[in-house]
């Protein structure tokens, strides 16, 4: 995760996760991603079953009832396992999160066992009474994926007027004093809306939205093709840096973050320097703080069925079961050999990630793209779009 706003535009400085501590369990929300403890942030796949079907769904869902998902009391046991280990933040994510019956209550024991609760949504079924609830339960925040203007969402979600309730939800949350923001996953279908977003977000008033690079899982696996070219990547984080500047010129402190190609930080950083050198050794010092990619380490993932993955794009790799081993046990003192790897990559990756002069920012950046195009997990991975001369070869 790679915050444009608070890198490119200064909104963060070296200083402010430095006054915490830079402890988890004392970082306000916006700078987790400095902390020095790395304690995960966990997707809870609370369920699978979803009421859209997106093309890049990594969790394969459809509209239907699953067998074999975590109970509501074991459910409970997870919870109060990650709060007693320090874990920051719970985001409970699906299939659609909404769709399962004890959303609610699930949310508000995460509250009660002190751990900020997300929620990751498709929007539409964000009613006014479901965001009262939401806000009477403590919710810290929202996440809408929209995948593009209204067209181009409603063809990736697989339903026509997906966009307009989406955007309803939104609304709903903003009239309830939810924090909310959106969720889009770039592609080479999708970028002609980036610049359409961020004039919906100013329209609307939405204070965040990520954009996340496409992770080759589930139904995405089926999209490499469809993935930004090395290029179209670098033009479309240049557009996302220009508009994310042109918001906060103008007063506007939308957060505007990159997700899941940390590229993203050298890219910015080697930009800064040639527009404010001093600014640029200063963000330098925040993507040491933020140390790249940490599947395994600073985020994790609990399915619907109880498995644990290093995250939630790890489908085929489980490395525990909550039913059989807590959580904190299985993260805590781990002894499978995946996640043991992912904690010191630097030693096992290979090629143009073996030798880049940023492998400590990036820490390597996406495994499971490598193992997706190479079938080898240690090969560099195929979204970095660094040059050669860039990375130091």
């Amino acid at each position: 995760m790679i915050g444009i706003s608070k890198l490119y535009c200064g909104t963060v400085e070296p200083s402010d996760p430095l006054r915490y501590g830079r402890k988890s369990g004392d970082l306000p929300s916006h700078l987790l991603q400095f902390s020095s403890d790395k304690k995960p942030v966990v997707v809870w796949n609370v369920g699978r079953r979803c009421n859209l079907r997106c093309v890049h769904c990594y969790s394969h869902s459809h509209d239907e009832n699953y067998s074999g998902e975590l109970t509501y009391d074991e459910g409970c046991r997870l919870i109060e396992d990650l709060g007693d280990f320090g874990v920051p933040v719970l985001l409970f994510s699906g299939g659609e999160p909404l769709m399962r019956d004890s959303i609610f209550e699930l949310i508000q024991h995460a509250r009660n066992k002190g751990m900020r609760a997300v929620l990751s949504t498709n929007g539409t079924l964000i009613t006014p009474d479901v965001a009262t609830r939401l806000k009477d339960c403590g919710l810290s925040y929202v996440g809408v994926s929209l995948d593009g203007l209204r067209e181009t969402n409603d063809r990736f979600r697989g339903r026509q007027g997906a966009f307009d309730q989406a955007l309803e939800g939104i609304r709903t949350c903003l009239a309830s004093g939810i924090k909310v923001g959106l969720r889009f996953t770039m592609n080479s279908k999708n970028a002609h809306d980036i610049a359409g977003i961020f004039d919906l977000i100013e329209q609307e008033g939405i204070p965040r939205v990520c954009f996340y690079h496409l992770v080759y899982a589930g139904r995405g696996s089926k999209l490499v093709a469809e993935d930004l070219s090395h290029e179209e990547s670098r033009k479309a984080v240049d557009l996302i840096m220009d508009r994310a500047r042109r918001l906060h010129e103008a007063g506007n402190q939308v957060e505007v973050l990159t997700v899941d190609n940390h590229c993203d930080g050298p890219y910015l950083y080697m930009r800064l320097l040639q527009e404010d050198k001093e600014r640029a050794a200063r963000v330098m010092e925040l993507l040491k703080m933020n140390g790249g990619n940490s599947s395994g380490l600073g985020i994790g993932c609990v399915s619907w069925d109880g498995q644990v993955y290093p995250d939630q794009f790890w489908r085929h790799c489980a490395v525990g079961n909550v039913r059989e081993t807590p959580f904190s046990v299985t993260w805590g003192n781990p002894s499978n050999d995946l996640l043991i790897k992912l904690r010191e990559r630097k030693k096992h990756v290979t090629g143009r990630c073996a030798a880049c002069q940023w492998l400590d920012i990036c820490n390597a950046n996406f495994r499971v793209r490598a193992e997706a195009v190479y079938d080898d997990l240690w090969s560099p991975d195929p979204a970095c779009y660094l040059t050669d001369k860039e990375i130091g070869l």
